[in-house]
């Protein structure tokens, strides 16, 4: 009966029309974004942070959050259609999307990803409406001691799960940390690492390293392509699946989604991994194994909704624990920090209106997906003639005045520029942005609960072992190590991720 009464005051949130605006044109700009090969959801939403700071909290949020998952759909057009995965999440739904496009079933192949997306959102949905509330009271236990474990264990889950180098995601993971120690110190107000530089006195702004390192970056590695593009291998077609595409699809389906709810709640790229994983079950457990990759209806079918279910159930440790799965959660801590909310468990009762109207608006949201997926394919497919010549200068110019708009100072503006360099010369080296940003976020949180756990056992540091949760945690932590440094499973780990390059 709570439960009801919570989403009640959901539905009452989602659907003002303020809201259903915002969410419809966060589903929008998404599914636009996931389009193009290129730019991603993580870049866009640095961009559109600044928005964040003009807009009322619930609304900008929704948007956010329409913007990721409308992502994680529109990724699997150019992945039919052109075979260009315009997200990650979408480099699998390629093998056989795309060779269902060249058999002229690409209208069955868009449809099959658009319902199995839907399905899966609204399961997912339904998946966070129900655990979340729990997991919060659970969260409600935890001391500063249990919160640092937490967070070292979400630091060391993003390393495993993080595509490349091991070392290389460890290196960006700590110099993360290290630029969330700039500023003043909270505890003594004592300026640390400015340089002398008055603008460093507040600490490096987190929008302004997102939109260098995400934006600025990503338009320069793009502009290298030189408008290279690969011409659609055949028309659209009718967008109902046959009878045999829909049998062999539903199961897949239902296992996707499965599987991307159980791994989107993982740190470093949940929705990727999903996908992956999806992939790998239906072409093990199908009968006609010989059929995966050259046009399977469940090799688009599980994938497409394990990444969704991925992503949406990624929202699960953002609401209840406040500690960032993925870069784009990061983000939105970022977001709600811009509002002085504190994210965490205290977000359900302190803010109801955000933590429920933010559930419901999903709901709402992958029902516009799919108006937007299937009839507006002919507007997306016209949306990719636009040249990277004009499209991503524009985009700077945007992210410009986004950086501006931050705090009036131009001086943000050069370190904005200074790190899309610095992030151009990362892309060159394959180091993730990612874990960076994940280790800014989490390092002046971690560094407080560090503190405070501290002073409260009077600087005994085996407080951290001696009490439960915490010891259970920083056990889990350890064995995540040992096991990824297993040669056997290091192996397994390059084999997974080799597809991303």
């Amino acid at each position: 009966m709570e439960l009801l009464q919570h989403l009640m005051l959901g539905f009452e949130v989602a659907l003002s029309l303020d809201n259903v605006l915002y969410c419809l044109l966060g589903c929008l700009l998404g599914t636009a974004i996931g389009v193009l090969p290129g730019i991603g959801p993580v870049p866009t939403i640095a961009m559109l942070l600044p928005i964040t700071y003009v807009l009322p909290p619930v609304a900008g949020i929704i948007m956010l959050a329409g913007i990721y998952y409308g992502a994680a759909y529109g990724g699997s057009t150019t992945a039919i259609l052109m075979a260009l995965p315009g997200e990650t999440s979408a480099v699998v739904t390629v093998l056989d999307g795309h060779q269902m496009a060249r058999n002229g079933r690409a209208g069955a192949a868009l449809a099959i990803a658009a319902l199995g997306s839907f399905f899966a959102g609204c399961v997912a949905t339904v998946v966070i409406a129900g655990f979340a509330p729990p997991l919060a009271e659970v969260a409600f236990k935890f001391g500063p001691a249990e919160y640092f474990s937490l967070m070292v264990l979400g630091l060391v889950g993003a390393v495993v799960l993080a595509s490349g180098s091991l070392s290389k995601a460890i290196c960006m993971i700590l110099l993360g940390l290290l630029l969330g120690m700039v500023g003043t110190d909270v505890n003594s107000g004592v300026a640390r690492y400015d340089f002398g530089i008055p603008e460093l006195q507040d600490g490096i702004d987190f929008a302004v390293v997102a939109m260098g390192v995400f934006g600025f970056a990503e338009i320069m590695t793009n502009l290298e392509l030189r408008d290279k593009r690969v011409q659609l291998s055949s028309k659209v077609g009718s967008l109902y699946p046959n009878k045999q595409e829909f049998k062999e699809s539903w199961p897949a389906v239902v296992r996707g989604t499965a599987l991307g709810c159980c791994l989107g709640i993982l740190p470093g790229g949940g929705a990727v991994l999903s996908s992956f994983a999806s992939y790998t079950l239906e072409k093990k457990i199908s009968k006609t194994p010989e059929r995966f990759g050259h046009g399977a209806p469940a090799g688009v079918a599980g994938p497409e909704s394990a990444n969704n279910a991925g992503s949406q159930a990624s929202f699960i440790p953002l609401l209840t624990l406040g500690i960032p799965g993925n870069a784009v959660t990061a983000l939105m801590i970022g977001a709600m920090m811009i509002h002085n909310i504190q994210p965490g468990p205290q977000v359900m009762t302190s803010h109801p209106d955000l933590f429920w109207g933010l559930i419901v608006s999903m709901w709402i949201g992958n029902l516009m997906l799919v108006i937007l997926n299937l009839p507006l394919v002919g507007l997306w497919v016209k949306l990719l003639n636009v040249p990277y010549r004009i499209l991503f200068p524009a985009i700077l110019v945007f992210c410009t005045v986004g950086v501006y708009s931050l705090n009036y100072n131009v001086f943000d503006i050069y370190v904005t520029a200074a790190f899309g360099l610095i992030g151009y010369i990362w892309a060159k080296l394959k180091c993730e942005g990612a874990p960076l940003l994940l280790g800014l976020v989490l390092g002046p949180m971690m560094e407080e609960n560090f503190r405070r756990a501290l002073l409260l056992a009077r600087g005994d540091f085996s407080t951290f072992v001696t009490r439960p949760l915490s010891a259970s945690l920083l056990a889990v932590t350890a064995v995540l190590i040992v096991i990824v440094a297993l040669p056997s499973v290091k192996k397994k780990r390059e084999e997974a991720f080799v597809d991303e390059d």
